[in-house]
Formats: structure tokens, C-alpha cells, sequence
């Protein structure tokens, strides 16, 4: 079995959220439990933050061109090993030479490249997959163009193809104007790219893909309704027999606080005493009144509606006044912002808001956190919490897609009890729970056992793993 993900963001290369930890670790975790025949390989574009940080660790394959509309745009292709696994990358200065991966005037031709040099990738390696593994809109063309292109040469033919949806909210909505000048596919047969009247990728992918998959068991379940699935309802459910989901792990190598540089102190689940350390230095660090029975409530996150943002702003001033010191890390929309902003100028003693995007300063967040508040309103999966967890920081989530699928709702006559959680979108159901969980923190005993129990969960990627091979050798017949 030869099987090639494609992917526009992968740790430690690069990443902009939950994608790139995804493509960073589930490729070394399905290479560990293939056989020695099978093999597994990774093609990403040379983004300008990779090459800053990677370029002399790369080794050079080959250079050539990839034909798109009227454009022959240099194409070179370079390798790197990680984890074990082949990671291969499509490098032109001309498109990946920027500044943010996303987010360009000419986001269209950027990723219309990639997808057709993922293709072209497998002529210039000779190295055709059983399956292509292709992950949220930016690859989503790489299926259309193998499809309905590729598919007229022999050795493209026998190529399946799994389509991945991570979040439904992003699917590459353009005008039809460009379906020949920027993306190749006049010929295309306009009944797989329309919908609603504009070209969507993530529906093109949905139609030609041989299987769809997403990032939870609920979430697969959540996309069949209209809520959920925004403007694909329909198409979603024309194609519901292709649907299953797979839950997201973690790299728990990676994040763990045991081996951790980032964290002020060391420690584990069987000496949780470094946690202690962990919240006193950063109290110390950022301002905060130094005290170790007073709980720190954490929130690391994209600052965007379905993230629950809309819930906090909306009881802020009755949370902080709860006994508690509440630090966010996160950026995102201007509103969010401007409100978090709006608080951090107050000068509250108990209050740190730091609007920025920094890994490194999340895992001393994670570490120094006694509850950690992922109150969405919609989440494929979410590695948030599951990280929160390894960090011994308790999560409180409300009860949707990924989160409801990995937090088991407290119980203390439950051993497999895990964190809290609550069902409504309401910031009086999500503060109620708060004001729950701080009941258990008062309990020390009880909250010491629930933190432990937090730290000794397994969200490794070998379960999932497993359920993605039985997933490829069922789209490919073996």
C-alpha cells in the first residue's frame, strides 16, 4: 500500500492551527503501524517560513515545470525526514514566498499550483500512491484535477482518492469567471465545481472523491444537518454514503510536560508537584498576584464567533469576579480583539491578555492552568483540550463535534471522567458550569484525582492510526 497526503501546513514546518499539528504527527504514527511494504509519504508547498528554518536540512530531488492554463511555472521539488516519513516539498518563490500562508489576493492560483504540481509530483518521482490523502480546500483541486484530468493516463487511473474536510467553515468559494484562466478546468463538466452559483472546491472534492472524512465521529454526524454543514448541506447529504469520521490525536511526544523545554519545571502525572512551579513563575512572569489556591482559567485560542467568543464577551465581567485569574492567548477577529484589548487596558490584577499567536508560550499556559475554557459553537475536533489535558490543565467544553467525542463530562463515580462540559450555546450555562468546576477545584482531593485522571489519557494518534489504514485498504479494496 502507497499512500501520498498532500497538505498545505504541517508542524514543524509550518502551521496555522489545528491542520498542521494534524499532517505534523498522524503520518509517523500511520507509518508506525503499517507493515514494511507498505509506505507512506507527505508533499507540502515551500513556504517562506519553512525555507527560513529548514532549508539546509533539505535535500534536492529534482526541478521541472507545471502547466497551468497558460502559465509554465517553475516547479522544485525537495525532501526532508521527519518522524521517520518522507516529507516532500513543492518550492516556487513566486507563490510561497509570503509572509502569511494564507490570506493572499491570489490564494486561487496559489493552491490551483500546488494541487496540479501534486499530481506532476508523482510523475517526476515515479511515485504513484494507491491513494491520494487530500486535506481541506487547499488540496481539494488536487482530487478534481486527478479525477477529471489526470485520469486519461494509464498510471493515474488506479489512483483513489480520500477527501478530508477539517472545518467545514472554509471551502474555497470563487467566481466562475476564473474556472479556465487561474484554475485549468474549462473543460471540466460544470456540474461538479457549481454550487450556489459560484465554483466551491470543497464540493468538487466531495463529488469526485472516492471517500469523505472528517476529524470526529460526531462531527461526520453534525455535518448531516443544516446548522453544521453552512451552505453543503445539500450536497453533503446527497453524498452522506461516502461520510465517516475519525478523531484527531496529539503528538504526545511533543506535548509532554515530562520532556518539555517550554515549561518552567518538568513533571508528570505521577508528580504533578512541578505544576505547582509552573503556575507560581508564571504568575511571577505576567504580572499576576502569586497564589497557589487561586485558579487560573485559560483560554488559547483563534478569536472567532464559532470559537465561543460571543459566550465570554457576554459574561467576562461575572467570570472574573469569580475568584479566579483568567489569561487568553489568541488573535483573530477585529472585534474579539478590540473587546479583549478593551479589558487588558483595565489594569485588572487577575486579568492577561496577550493577543498574539505563540506555541511556545501556549505550552507555559497549558502547564500554569487549572481549567481550560473551550466554549465553541462549532469544533470539527479541537486539539486544544486534549493538549490541556496532557498539561494536567482540566478542560470545560461545551458538548459539540471533537469536543464532545474526547471530554467525558464530570462525574465523580466515574473513573473515565475527564472535564466539563455543557450542551445549550449560552453563557449562563457555560458560567453555571465554571462555577461547578470551581466547586470540584475547592475539593482539592477530589480535583487532584481528576487531574490526574486528565494527564493519563490517552489522545495519542495510535487508535486513530490504525482506523485510517482500515480506512485506505477499504477505498483501495485491500
Amino acid at each position: 500500500m502507497k499512500i501520498l497526503i498532500a497538505a498545505a501546513e504541517a508542524v514543524p514546518f509550518s502551521s496555522s492551527g489545528g491542520l498542521g499539528d494534524v499532517v505534523g504527527s498522524l503520518p509517523a504514527a500511520i507509518k508506525g503501524c503499517m507493515t514494511k511494504n507498505d509506505e507512506i509519504r507527505v508533499v507540502l508547498p515551500l513556504h517562506k517560513s519553512t525555507k527560513e528554518k529548514f532549508w539546509d536540512k533539505m535535500t534536492f530531488i529534482k526541478k521541472t515545470e507545471v502547466s497551468l492554463a497558460w502559465r509554465k511555472q517553475y516547479c522544485g521539488i525537495y525532501e526532508l525526514k521527519h518522524n521517520n516519513v518522507s516529507y516532500y516539498f513543492i518550492d516556487n518563490e513566486y507563490y510561497f514566498k509570503r509572509q502569511e500562508l494564507y490570506g493572499n489576493y491570489d490564494d486561487a492560483e496559489r493552491y490551483a499550483f500546488f494541487c496540479k504540481a501534486v499530481l506532476e509530483f508523482m510523475r517526476e518521482t515515479d511515485y504513484y500512491p494507491n491513494l491520494l490523502h487530500a486535506n481541506d480546500w487547499h488540496t481539494a483541486l488536487s482530487v478534481v484535477y486527478l479525477k477529471c484530468i489526470y485520469n486519461r493516463y494509464p498510471e493515474y487511473q488506479n489512483i483513489k482518492a480520500l477527501y478530508t474536510i477539517h472545518n467545514v467553515d472554509y471551502q474555497g468559494i470563487y467566481d466562475f469567471s476564473i474556472v479556465g484562466d487561474v484554475f485549468d478546468l474549462a473543460g471540466c463538466d460544470r456540474k461538479i465545481l457549481e454550487y450556489d452559483g459560484k465554483i466551491n472546491l470543497t464540493k468538487a472534492a466531495i463529488v469526485c472523491a472516492d471517500k469523505v472524512s472528517t476529524v470526529s465521529e460526531r462531527y461526520s454526524r453534525e455535518l448531516l444537518y443544516e446548522y453544521f454543514s453552512k451552505s453543503l448541506y445539500h450536497i453533503i447529504q446527497r453524498y452522506s454514503f461516502k461520510m465517516c469520521g475519525i478523531v484527531n490525536g496529539i503528538d504526545t511526544d511533543y506535548y509532554n510536560p515530562a520532556k518539555d523545554s517550554a515549561v518552567f519545571k518538568k513533571y508528570d502525572a505521577k508528580n504533578a508537584n512541578g505544576k505547582k512551579d509552573c503556575k507560581k513563575n508564571f504568575q511571577q512572569e505576567y504580572g499576576l498576584e502569586v497564589k497557589e489556591n487561586k485558579p487560573v482559567v485559560a483560554v488559547i485560542s483563534r478569536l472567532a464567533s464559532h470559537k465561543g467568543m460571543d459566550l465570554i464577551k457576554c459574561v467576562f465581567n461575572e467570570m472574573v469576579s469569580e475568584d479566579i485569574q483568567f489569561v487568553l492567548l489568541g488573535k483573530g477577529e477585529a472585534e474579539y480583539e478590540a473587546f479583549f484589548r478593551n479589558e487588558m487596558y483595565k489594569n485588572r490584577p487577575n486579568v492577561r491578555i496577550i493577543l498574539d499567536y505563540d506555541k511556545e508560550l501556549s505550552k507555559k499556559i497549558y502547564s500554569a492552568s487549572d481549567i481550560f475554557l473551550m466554549p465553541s459553537k462549532s469544533e470539527p475536533c479541537g486539539l486544544a483540550q486534549m493538549i490541556a489535558s496532557r498539561y494536567g490543565a482540566v478542560p470545560l467544553v461545551r458538548e459539540v463535534g471533537g469536543l464532545a467525542d474526547t471530554i467525558k463530562p464530570y462525574d465523580p463515580m466515574d473513573e473515565e471522567t475527564n472535564g466539563f462540559s455543557f450542551k445549550n450555546y449560552n453563557a449562563h450555562d457555560m458560567l453555571n458550569t465554571l462555577k461547578f468546576a470551581l466547586s470540584v477545584y475547592r475539593r482539592q482531593d477530589e480535583w487532584k484525582k481528576l487531574v490526574k485522571t486528565c494527564m493519563n489519557k490517552d489522545f495519542s494518534w495510535d487508535r486513530s492510526a490504525k482506523k485510517y489504514i482500515a480506512l485506505y485498504k477499504e477505498i483501495i479494496g485491500e
